[in-house]
């Protein structure tokens, strides 16, 4: 079983700059990262390969956010810029390996 920790959640405005970390206490091929926003369905909004380096956006936050890896510390990072209030969610780390087996717990994400 691998668990995960989310940090870097926060309240920005508009146009500001978040920075969302996820360390794993072991190795996962693929992680990820998902939303999901009151009354709303859960979202995927970025996954990256931890072999490959590939990487999937959500066309909704392309260009804007950019998520990377650091494999020798199983962790995964999620550069959000340009955020606006749609952006508002909590957002859940998530890390598998043919499928997203492992979740975090959660870390807010708030922009007015």
């Amino acid at each position: 079983h691998v668990q995960l920790v989310e940090s870097g959640g926060g309240s920005v405005q508009a146009g500001g700059s978040l920075r969302l970390s996820c360390v794993a206490s072991g190795y996962t091929y693929t992680m990820g990262w998902f939303r999901q926003a009151p009354g709303k369905e859960r979202e995927g909004v970025a996954a990256i390969h931890t072999v490959s380096g590939s990487t999937y956006y959500a066309d909704s936050v392309k260009g804007r956010f950019t998520i990377s890896r650091d494999n020798a510390k199983n962790s995964v990072y999620l550069q959000m810029n340009n955020l606006r209030p749609e952006d508002t969610a909590m957002y859940y780390c998530a890390a598998g390996s043919l499928r997203f087996d492992y979740w975090g717990q959660g870390t807010q994400v708030t922009v007015s």
